[in-house]
């Protein structure tokens, strides 16, 4: 039976035709898919079924990757990590469409791993950086030096809500700037100032507002600021360092 991929309204997809492959060595079983992207076509090989849903590309995928082509100043010259990158779709478009210097990190499972290199060679792109992290425990960098998070449609399970919000707020409090600065629009980029560091967040899938609030709510309650900035794209950053900087 054929998984089903939605794209926001239509603009993104994947092909009509997958192919299924099976790995002799995991057992794993997979679809693999010929997606669009803003500008260019990815191969994308996905998990038939995976207990953690890394298994495909959720909406906020692709209606994420266009914000971003819309905002290319929020990229530019940033140090980047992905949460819940899945299969590694959204970092493989940006290292192939911006060369962004960016790593992916899911769950501590080896296949989501192997998946993601996969996917990048499949692209033609050499393996991206991987982490291997459940939220909640201790990050395997001691020294976090990402000053831009980025996820999109992570919000699905409620019991990992305060699990995601400690791995947030470690990544950006943690984070140690060599000078602070903010990245401002250039050219024709419909942009935001963004602070550093930043998470950016987009999410299509639906929750409902008791939800939304309690993560919201529990970013604030860990000293985060949470700001709407469109598309429903959320920038997430540090109270702190807005104090700290208004400072003479």
């Amino acid at each position: 039976m054929d998984i089903a991929i939605f794209s926001p309204s239509g603009l993104f997809g994947e092909d009509d035709n997958p192919t299924r492959e099976e790995d002799a060595d995991s057992q794993e079983s997979y679809v693999e898919r010929k997606h669009q992207f803003p500008g260019m076509e990815l191969i994308v090989r996905e998990f038939s079924f995976h207990q953690l849903n890394a298994n495909l590309l959720w909406p906020g995928t692709f209606s994420f990757a266009e914000w971003l082509v819309q905002h290319r100043s929020c990229i530019e010259g940033r140090r980047a990590i992905e949460l819940g990158s899945g299969t590694g779709a959204l970092a493989i478009f940006l290292r192939k469409s911006y060369n962004l210097d960016i790593t992916t990190s899911d769950y501590d499972d080896h296949e989501i791993e192997k998946n993601i290199a996969h996917n990048c060679q499949a692209n033609e792109i050499p393996v991206i950086p991987h982490i291997k992290h459940t939220w909640g425990n201790k990050f395997p960098n001691s020294d976090p030096d990402w000053d831009l998070i980025i996820a999109s449609d992570i919000l699905l399970y409620v019991k990992q809500y305060a699990n995601l919000i400690q791995t947030i707020s470690f990544l950006l409090k943690c984070y140690k700037p060599r000078h602070s600065r903010v990245v401002s629009p250039t050219g024709n980029d419909e942009s935001h100032v963004l602070p550093q560091p930043a998470f950016l967040m987009s999410w299509r899938r639906r929750i409902g507002k008791e939800d939304e609030s309690l993560f919201f709510n529990g970013c604030e309650k860990a000293g985060l600021k949470v700001k709407h900035i469109g598309s429903r794209v959320y920038c997430i950053n540090p109270i702190e360092n807005e104090i700290s900087e208004t400072k003479p």
